[in-house]
């Protein structure tokens, strides 16, 4: 096996409903946003996974912060921003009811102005429980079969690409059902596979990312394909899938906020470091934004700062 020169690093940097703690600062505001986005990509990211909040730090599907956070990050670098159409729950006190989003405002998120660069999506339904977030019991997230299809066949025909969260190798078998109703073609080399592990109660174990990643290789043969997991498990799930020769791994404060030493880090770019350096272990170096674009068979994005990383001597 040729093990590949280049990989691919997203900065999940804020998620929708994480809190500082422990030191770890998350990005909150467009502008703090913007800004974590900018140390990440001087630290080796070429990918920013962003959420938007809003005034009161919660979870939003506005598209006026979404275009905010966009146009700030673009002002600063030309770091690919990919966004996800999951914007939380919402608490009605009247009814003591977690109410869902429905699909159609989901779907509105496609839609952003500036454009996003890159798409994400949750392929599988789960359970919940984050009572720091605001999931005070056990709740079920819903990603329904036509969320998804509809979510393919919009972002494919933009020209763009949708990363897939896969907690278990179940999804993978479920994302043929979404291809069997013309959404994509299984064979199509602008897929992107993200094998995750501690989400919705799944097990971080490496024989199930291993078994994860062969599926997604048997099923998907020409797609990209990538590794995360939540909490202390991050760098050793996305050190697995460096040994296996992955196109991408995630880092970031919506799934981890630790060091591969135990400690926690003040800054998302502190995350990225890390990952940098145990890339260089296995020969391989962060991909710059655009070889990250080539890879996903992106168009350039109009009005972004192009520009290269500093060196590490500057």
């Amino acid at each position: 096996m040729e093990i590949k020169k280049k990989v691919i690093v997203v900065a999940a940097i804020n998620g929708g409903m994480q809190k500082d703690r422990e030191g770890a600062k998350v990005p909150i505001t467009p502008a703090e946003i913007a800004e974590d986005a900018y140390q990440v990509w001087k630290a080796g990211a070429s990918v920013v996974h962003v959420h938007a909040r809003d005034a009161e730090g919660k979870n939003s599907g506005d598209k006026k912060i979404y275009a905010e956070i966009i146009e700030r990050i673009r002002d600063k670098c030309d770091i690919l921003v990919q966004t996800t159409n999951g914007i939380g729950i919402r608490y009605d006190k009247a009814s003591g009811q977690y109410i869902w989003p429905k699909d159609d405002e989901r779907l509105g998120l496609l839609d952003l102005h500036p454009r996003q660069d890159l798409f994400g999506i949750a392929c599988a339904s789960g359970d919940f429980y984050n009572p720091e977030g605001g999931y005070m019991v056990e709740t079920p997230y819903v990603n329904s079969l036509d969320l998804v299809t509809q979510t393919m066949k919009t972002v494919l025909a933009m020209g763009s690409i949708v990363e897939w969260e896969v907690p278990h190798a179940a999804v993978l078998h479920r994302m043929l059902r979404v291809a069997a109703q013309g959404a994509f073609d299984p064979m199509s080399s602008r897929l992107w596979i993200l094998h995750g592990s501690g989400f919705g109660n799944s097990p971080p174990l490496a024989p199930h990312i291993i078994f994860s990643v062969q599926e997604g290789r048997r099923l998907y043969p020409n797609s990209l394909w990538g590794t995360t997991a939540t909490g202390k498990d991050q760098f050793w799930v996305c050190n697995l899938g460096l040994s296996m020769n992955c196109d991408s791994v995630r880092v970031g404060f919506e799934d981890n906020i630790y060091l591969p030493n135990g400690n926690a880090a003040k800054t998302n770019a502190d995350l990225v470091d890390s990952i940098v350096n145990i890339a260089a272990i296995w020969g391989r170096e962060p991909a710059t934004v655009a070889e990250a674009r080539a890879s996903f068979q992106l168009e350039a994005a109009p009005g972004a700062v192009v520009a290269d990383r500093p060196t590490a001597a500057a």
